[in-house]
């Protein structure tokens, strides 16, 4: 299998932490991919540009997070990261839409800093703000019954408070949220999450 993949994206380490968990690390090979140039190679195996990007080994293109994640879950016999149908497999699911909201807030965020000077909307950076803020107090309320369950859920959770701490440091998402940030301190230590640590690109 090969991954157009960046070492600073969230939604890419999603997947090589699914992975690592799913024994499946050593089987991909990463293409090093900047989203920012265009790049036709990318644009082939996903016609939206955005990483991450999986061709299997039969040719087929999959992505985004979610899809390629669930694609890796199929392909071991291990415990599942996508649970059967049922009460744990809907959890599961709807702490990874939570997870996955907090990054795509997190990321406009971000998008929105690059933009030119006078064209920036602070109202628009606080309205995103606001809707990390309000996803991060839910799980607050829900951290203490996380347990060491290692779902989709627990790791797209893992994922945004970890690219919280690598984008917007200053903000401080632990304040007011003992539970969450307990929880992340033992899940952070897993060796998926520290081998997935995002990083800026070289090169």
């Amino acid at each position: 299998m090969k991954l157009h993949y960046s070492p600073a994206s969230p939604y890419v380490r999603k997947v090589m932490a699914a992975a690592v968990e799913t024994g499946l690390d050593e089987r991909i090979e990463l293409i090093p991919t900047n989203v920012r140039d265009p790049d036709p190679e990318l644009v082939r195996h996903n016609p939206l540009s955005k990483v991450p990007a999986l061709i299997t080994d039969g040719g087929e293109n999959l992505f985004d997070s979610p899809v390629i994640c669930e694609y890796l879950d199929s392909l071991h016999d291990g415990p599942k990261l996508f649970p059967l149908p049922g009460a744990a497999r809907w959890r599961a699911l709807r702490l990874q839409a939570l997870g996955d909201g907090v990054l795509d807030a997190a990321v406009l965020c971000r998008m929105e800093g690059f933009r030119p000077a006078e064209r920036r909307s602070a109202e628009f950076v606080a309205q995103q703000k606001g809707k990390v803020a309000s996803a991060l107090d839910a799980l607050e309320q829900e951290a203490g019954g996380f347990g060491d369950a290692v779902t989709i859920g627990a790791i797209t959770v893992g994922c945004a408070l970890g690219y919280l701490d690598f984008r917007f440091s200053e903000d401080d998402w632990r304040a007011g949220r003992p539970a969450l940030a307990a929880w992340y301190a033992e899940f952070a230590k897993r060796p998926s999450m520290v081998r997935s640590a995002p990083r800026e690109p070289t090169g």
